[in-house]
């Protein structure tokens, strides 16, 4: 006869061991059956013998000092995630899993310091309790997504030890819970700011994004070897260009557009249409920065190539090829008369833009140096050292680093503005999908936006917008509120 007519006829008491049934079990004594004659022969609930099996089964916490009672957290049934939902707290029927009813997890937060324990049939017991105040020195253990991290509740809103949580299903629009969440389901966490919209249309990482000054389009670039076009107005995107390859970076200035991709740099005019091709090395374009009528690409092979522009030719012709890196060069920026290039190799150099000679290496980061910023007389770098370093000129003009800030993850992508109010702000893209906000020169934070993949490209535009471009291919359009 089958088992589970049997169970659904005589009562969960009499409910068939489903892990000796599939020849697993290990745990002994078990508290389900592990005979089929067994489930035959089980009385039912209504008999004067009482429940041969219980199925409400409290598992406690040996190490608690109290009865373990004041550290349930109770499981309301499985979700769609396939785990446990660590927002229920509410009093309702406990779960049936395959073997024990209104089970009560064991609070790792306890004195006891330890690991969670594993049932007999190696199942994680341990739930994380939101509430638990605990201080203990235990590990965190798994939530209810699936992640381990150590958390508590705040106003209702799980938070770890990096600041609210998101739900990431919420992020790639899978969430069940929906408003039972007690993850964050939002885009950004701030009152300053808000997401306008976002454009969709990309299929792989976001490489660069640029608003030529004037214009009322849009530019974005991806991995996917496409470069799409976007009107301002309607948020449509209005043209496709196939660039055929990789592209690695874009940049405009004035008129030019440039776009990086392996072996050559493509140039259009926007204003006259005219177009060429810049080439003369081997490899990805990482970075491209333009000054002083001069073109410089970051290249793969850690050469720095340039291009001097000939206004009565309409054209670009080679200049120079700066030497000095021993790896990829991966960010370029221009302050003042100097040229700031930072690299694969952990270092960052500084290059007179008169003479285009090196004049100053920088070796305090102990990483790759992804990303430069100028802010007025500072320079500003970070790095996948976890590490946001502020330099200034000290002593026989050479930079000194004035401030150092570290994150809990390493840092991708520096971004600068102005908010509403006029107050500069310093955008940080962390490689957990992060971006955070601080206010300078305080680095208080301000705000926090997050995505499905890293954030690897931002732009600002005029009236407080600015754009975010992540890895899973998509752009976000952010407006500062007045």
């Amino acid at each position: 006869m089958d088992s589970k007519r049997v169970y659904a006829r005589q009562g969960p008491e009499s409910k068939l061991c489903l892990y000796w049934q599939a020849g697993h079990c290990n745990r002994y004594p078990c508290p389900f059956l592990h005979s089929n004659s067994e489930v035959l022969a089980a009385p039912s609930s209504s008999s004067k013998g009482g429940p041969r099996h219980h199925h409400n089964m409290v598992w406690r916490n040996p190490s608690s000092s109290s009865g373990g009672n004041q550290l349930k957290s109770k499981w309301e049934g499985k979700d769609r995630h396939r785990e446990k939902n660590p927002s229920s707290s509410s009093g309702g029927k406990g779960n049936q899993d395959g073997h024990v009813e209104n089970l009560v997890w064991r609070n790792p937060s306890s004195s006891s310091g330890g690991k969670g324990n594993q049932d007999g049939h190696g199942e994680n017991l341990v739930s994380r309790n939101p509430s638990s105040s605990s201080g203990s020195g235990g590990k965190g253990n798994q939530d209810g997504h699936g992640e381990n991290t150590e958390e508590k509740l705040i106003g209702g809103v799980i938070s770890n030890s990096q600041g609210v949580k998101p739900c990431k299903y919420f992020l790639s629009g899978t969430c069940y819970y929906g408003d039972r969440c007690r993850y964050l389901h939002s885009w950004c966490m701030g009152d300053s700011f808000s997401l306008l919209t976002p454009l969709k249309g990309h299929q792989k990482v976001i490489s660069a994004i640029t608003l030529p000054s004037g214009s009322d389009k849009l530019y974005s670039a991806s991995k996917d070897g496409t470069v799409k076009v976007w009107d301002c107005h309607t948020g449509k995107c209005v043209t496709t260009v196939s660039m055929g390859r990789e592209v690695g970076c874009m940049i405009s200035e004035g008129p030019w557009l440039f776009v990086g991709i392996p072996d050559s740099i493509k140039v259009w005019n926007a204003q006259t249409g005219a177009e060429m091709s810049l080439s003369g090395f081997t490899g990805q374009v990482y970075a491209l920065e333009a000054a002083n009528d001069m073109l410089f690409a970051g290249t793969q092979d850690g050469r720095i190539l340039v291009w001097k522009y000939n206004a009565t030719a309409n054209s670009f012709e080679p200049a120079a090829s700066l030497l000095g890196h021993c790896l990829a060069v991966i960010s370029l920026t221009v302050g003042g008369s100097k040229l700031y290039s930072g690299s694969m190799d952990h270092t960052i150099k500084v290059w007179d833009l008169t003479t285009l000679e090196c004049v100053e290496t920088l070796s305090e980061h102990t990483d790759v140096v992804t990303s430069l910023l100028c802010w007025d007389q500072f320079l500003v770098s970070c790095s996948l050292d976890n590490t946001i370093k502020v330099w200034y000129t000290g002593n026989k003009d050479r930079l000194e680093v004035a401030y150092t800030h570290h994150e809990q993850h390493g840092v991708i992508l520096l971004g600068g503005m102005h908010d509403s109010r006029g107050k500069p702000v310093l955008l940080c893209s962390l490689n957990e999908n992060s971006v955070r906000l601080y206010d300078l020169p305080s680095f208080n934070e301000r705000g926090r936006i997050f995505a499905m993949k890293e954030v690897r490209k931002m732009q600002t535009g005029p009236g407080g917008i600015f754009f975010t471009g992540d890895g899973s291919g998509e752009i976000k359009v952010w407006q500062w509120s007045t």
